[in-house]
């Protein structure tokens, strides 16, 4: 991937195209006008409540998905009246597609995941919609490398990577419950039900652990408790599941919960299991480590980059819940271990993962957009 380039000149006036009513987009729109840039946020969805009111937000017409094609005069009439030194569209797919349709320039196209990971995969069509996106951009923006090597499989672009940042005052050890010799031990996961996050493999992983100190240690087996929070298709088919194995009684599918209550729900934790299948970051991961929750994650592309083995958590192999089990049991029976990879989770967040780090990376990309539609050597240029 390239090196981004720094340059001595930050945009000061800076349109956002990308879904307001998501806490990602939200959190990019606000740090940035924390920067001191004059932010403009262009959405389909209507704006999250967590929005700052020093965000210029513009409603526009239409809503998704029909509105990435029709909402293009829009965009341009918009663009054109606000005059903004960069527009930065965030998923490159819907709102790429509305950025090209529009013909933004220049163009930091930002890609969040299943906009790489899935949508190519429909169809040939699929795939030439997101090549002809990825090359109107003037720079393309991947969460993670491991998703930046994937964009360039799809052809040679420009691509940085921009991690999510995770807020360490937000996400704190501070918030943690005491540790108990006689309380439960809870299992966690925040995660979309969906096939691709392995929420099945997770419930099967915590049986295996559960029949394993059912036999070794049966007054610790007694104190484990597992909560999944999230909302998705998948609800009725695991609940079954968790059925099927017998463990509905220790299982709780406790919903959906605002992004503001993640860190209250991760204060519960012992330790937090991520077996997604595919992912193309961990920003969930990252906010249990910054909470000083041990983690157990599935090498997919994403949580594995995120997470230093057998240092902040334990990297398993995918779809592979006896070796989960193993992990989960070692960290379950170790309270000592358990507040060392905490420790070191935290650590990790604070050198490599704070939001302030992570709107630098952010502003230099900017930086590199500029550099590169003035050199002549994106799509921009004549």
């Amino acid at each position: 991937m390239e090196r981004i380039l720094a340059s001595t000149y930050t945009p000061r006036r800076v349109a956002l195209l990308g879904a307001a009513n998501s806490i990602h987009t939200v959190r990019w729109a606000n740090g940035l006008t924390q920067r001191g840039i004059d932010v403009h946020l262009l959405s389909l969805h209507r704006p999250a409540p967590e929005l700052s009111d020093s965000v210029e937000f513009h409603p526009l017409p239409f809503r998704a998905p029909t509105g990435y094609f029709l909402a293009a005069p829009a965009v341009r009439r918009i663009l054109k009246k606000i005059g903004p030194e960069l527009v930065n569209a965030h998923y490159a797919t819907g709102y790429g597609l509305l950025a090209r349709l529009a013909d933004a320039r220049p163009l930091l196209l930002s890609a969040w995941g299943s906009d790489i990971y899935r949508f190519p995969c429909k169809s040939r069509l699929h795939r030439r919609i997101l090549a002809s996106n990825l090359n109107h951009a003037t720079l393309i923006g991947s969460t993670s490398h491991a998703m930046a090597h994937r964009i360039k499989a799809v052809g040679d672009f420009p691509v940085v990577v921009t991690p999510f940042g995770i807020d360490h005052l937000q996400f704190s050890p501070g918030e943690r419950r005491p540790p108990s010799t006689a309380g439960p031990i809870v299992i966690g996961a925040i995660k979309g039900l969906e096939p691709q996050y392995g929420i099945d493999t997770l419930l099967q992983a915590f049986h295996i652990a559960v029949s394993q100190l059912e036999r070794s240690h049966p007054d610790i087996a007694r104190r484990l408790q597992l909560r999944i929070y999230g909302k998705g298709s998948q609800l009725s088919t695991l609940q079954q599941l968790a059925h099927e194995l017998g463990v509905q009684d220790r299982v709780v599918f406790a919903g959906f919960i605002p992004h503001a209550e993640v860190p209250k729900a991760l204060a519960e934790l012992d330790v937090y299991v991520a077996l997604s299948r595919q992912d193309s970051f961990g920003v969930a991961i990252l906010e249990a480590s910054s909470c000083g929750v041990p983690v157990v994650v599935s090498d997919a592309d994403g949580p594995a980059e995120v997470v230093a083995d057998d240092e902040t958590g334990f990297i398993v192999p995918v779809e592979n819940p006896g070796f989960a089990a193993a992990r989960i049991v070692d960290l379950v029976l170790d309270p000592q271990q358990r507040a060392r990879m905490g420790a070191c989770g935290r650590e990790h967040v604070l050198r490599h993962y704070t939001w302030e780090h992570s709107l630098d990376v952010m502003l230099e990309a900017y930086r590199k957009t500029l550099r590169l539609a003035r050199s002549g050597t994106g799509p921009d240029s004549p």
